[in-house]
């Protein structure tokens, strides 16, 4: 059987955003799939369970977490603009000797 997936692209608060970053480190799967089972939870009524988050994964997660800030790691946001993407896909696909 295939599964046919839609693209959607939505707007969240940066505070929703920052849980489901959480939320998708702590059971180990994408963001899409936590928002994909949101949809159903609420779908279903509520009936539906979700995974529990592995205690062990977020264990983990805190624990780099508490290593970086020790080791003074700073994480830069990267940045980026949607024509810079989509010239670098095309980069890896349209070679200079196509275009002559």
């Amino acid at each position: 059987m295939t599964t046919h997936m839609v693209r959607k692209q939505i707007y969240i608060h940066k505070r929703q955003n920052a849980l489901l970053k959480r939320l998708s480190q702590a059971r180990g799967v994408s963001e899409a799939e936590i928002i994909r089972q949101a949809i159903d939870h609420e779908i279903s009524g509520g009936a539906a369970q979700t995974p529990a988050p592995s205690l062990t994964a977020m264990d983990e997660f805190i624990e780099l977490a508490l290593q970086r800030r020790s080791l003074g790691i700073q994480g830069e946001p990267q940045r980026w603009n949607r024509e810079e993407i989509y010239e670098e896909r095309e980069s890896r696909w349209i070679h200079p000797k196509t275009l002559e």
